[in-house]
């Protein structure tokens, strides 16, 4: 018996990790001190202080402004939907407890949904490896993961 096309289709939601924006917000103020603890000229390290902090809380800011969606995937190299917008060439690539989902849309803007540990569980995890690495008989995975 074949299985609907239906059930082939992989969906996971996505929300902005608090937890990146925590570690952006940290990197800024780390690499606000240690501009601050240079030989630069106070002239100099003191702004340049205060623009890494900024720059890292609009970073944080913008990443937390990001709506929830919700991806449909068939795996593989096929097709990404968010709404309904298609994403294509999609390409899935894991980092210990941290997945990051790279798709262009139709005027070849990359679009990238980075997933931590608050927002994935680790069995989620495992089905969007296993979705990415499906892909035709003849053709090569997506995603080469190692043994």
């Amino acid at each position: 018996m074949a299985s609907s096309p239906a059930s082939s289709i992989f969906r996971l939601d996505w929300r902005p990790s608090r937890v990146l924006g925590f570690a952006l917000v940290m990197l800024g103020l780390l690499a606000g001190a240690s501009v601050l603890a240079s030989r630069f000229p106070p002239l100099v390290k003191f702004p340049a202080a205060i623009l890494a902090l900024a720059h890292s809380l609009r970073l944080a800011r913008r990443e937390a402004g990001r709506l929830p969606c919700v991806l449909a995937w068939a795996g593989g190299e096929g097709p990404v939907r968010v709404g309904d917008e298609v994403l294509v060439s999609p390409r899935l690539h894991q980092r210990g407890p941290i997945a990051v989902l790279v798709a262009r849309d139709v005027h070849g803007r990359l679009q990238r949904f980075c997933w931590w540990p608050d927002t994935l569980s680790p069995g989620l995890r495992r089905q969007l490896a296993l979705a990415a690495s499906a892909g035709p008989l003849t053709g090569h995975p997506l995603a080469r993961w190692p043994a």
